[in-house]
Formats: C-alpha cells, sequence, structure tokens
C-alpha cells in the first residue's frame, strides 16, 4: 500500500475528536507532499534544522510540530513559523521559546512533556513538577501551554504501557482547563492503547510512511 492508502485507513480508524500528528522525520518531501495531497496537514519533525528546510520547500499551510528532543539553541530556527512544540521539558526551554516568540512577534503553543516511561533515556518532567511549572510560566506572555506529551515504554508488555498512559491521563486531568486542552500520547506501535486511554492528539509515522531507514 502507499503513503496515502495507509494515511486513509488509520485516519478512518481514529476517533473525529483526535488529532493526527504524521511523523515525517528522517522522510523526503516528496513523501511529505504524497501525504498532503490525500489531504494530511499536520506533520511532526523531531530536528529543527531538518523542520527549517522542509518547511521552506512545503506549501505554507502546512502545521509543523516540533516532536522531538529541541535543544535552546535550536529553537530559533523554528520560531518564525512552527505550530507547536511537543517535548518541552524545561523552564530554560520554556524561557527560551518565549525569547525566540517576542522576536518574531508571535505567541507559541507548547506541550509539556512528562517522564511516564521506565526507561531513564526518555525526557520530561516528573509529574509532581507540572503545577509548579504552570505557576513559573505564567510570566511567559509570548508561549501559550495548551496540553502535556508524554513517550510510554517501549516493550511487548500493554498492561505497563497502558499504566504508564493512564498516569499521564490523570495528570492531564488535574491541569486541564480551557486553555490546556491537548494530550499527545501514543504513536504506530501503541497509538491504540493511547486512545483507550483517552489521547486527543497521536503521533504516526511508520504506520503512514513506512519504516524509516
Amino acid at each position: 500500500m502507499n503513503i496515502a492508502d495507509n494515511l486513509r485507513l488509520i485516519k478512518n480508524s481514529l476517533p473525529k475528536h483526535l488529532s493526527l500528528v504524521a511523523v515525517s522525520k528522517t522522510k523526503p518531501t516528496s513523501d511529505i507532499l504524497e501525504a498532503y495531497t490525500a489531504g494530511q496537514r499536520i506533520f511532526g519533525e523531531n530536528k529543527a534544522l531538518e523542520l527549517a528546510k522542509k518547511a521552506e520547500k512545503l506549501p505554507t499551510d502546512i502545521k509543523w510540530h516540533m516532536i522531538g528532543h529541541l535543544q535552546s539553541n535550536k529553537v530559533k530556527y523554528i520560531a518564525p513559523f512552527v505550530n507547536l512544540i511537543h517535548g518541552v521539558d524545561s523552564l530554560k526551554l520554556l524561557k527560551e521559546i518565549n525569547k525566540r516568540a517576542i522576536q518574531n512577534n508571535r505567541i507559541i503553543d507548547c506541550l509539556l512533556q512528562v517522564h511516564i516511561a521506565k526507561e531513564s533515556t526518555k525526557f520530561g518532567f516528573t509529574s509532581s513538577e507540572i503545577n509548579q511549572v504552570l505557576l513559573d510560566a505564567s510570566d511567559l506572555q509570548n508561549i501559550r501551554i495548551t496540553g502535556l506529551m508524554g513517550i510510554a515504554t517501549f516493550t511487548d508488555d500493554n498492561k505497563q504501557i497502558e499504566e504508564e498512559f493512564k498516569s499521564l491521563k490523570t495528570v492531564f486531568d488535574n491541569v486541564k482547563n480551557e486553555n490546556i486542552t491537548i494530550l499527545s500520547m501514543g504513536m504506530s506501535s501503541d497509538y491504540q492503547l493511547a486512545i483507550e486511554q483517552g489521547s486527543t492528539m497521536v503521533r504516526i509515522g511508520s504506520a503512514i510512511f513506512g519504516n524509516r531507514n
């Protein structure tokens, strides 16, 4: 099956309220254009420079999401146009995004990353830090925290994945309000479990574009 067929199959299986981020990292612009022609408008990249280069070449109505770990010194490359930054994992990064947003006369939407996985390599705030971060960020006028995101442990143990998503949903329920409405969890391997646990946004790459090299 081709990209358009994969995309159609996945979209037809998703609840109507759910946002789909097509994760196009490492994929050529021709693949992104194929998904775009099939109706997809939200694309996720995990490297700021690669994202900036692709955005220059592709249609301007694409909503670009930065989904990977973002270093503070790379924010400037995506600040002029990025639609949503998923993996905000430090107050320092929030302050840098705010600074670059001011320079570009924009308000940039952000998701706070919560560490839910057993692997220590995953980034993110602990669930107990979120309320304090929201308080500390309330002075930053050019960012808008619109939700939370998390990445489950890479494992075949569905019970563990469910528990991790459930824990993130609990944190989300405690902080959600009229501004905080997005819960970004679930990828190609586990998005069905994430949806069952209350995800409002899934990040799907290989199930749309095929395996990465």
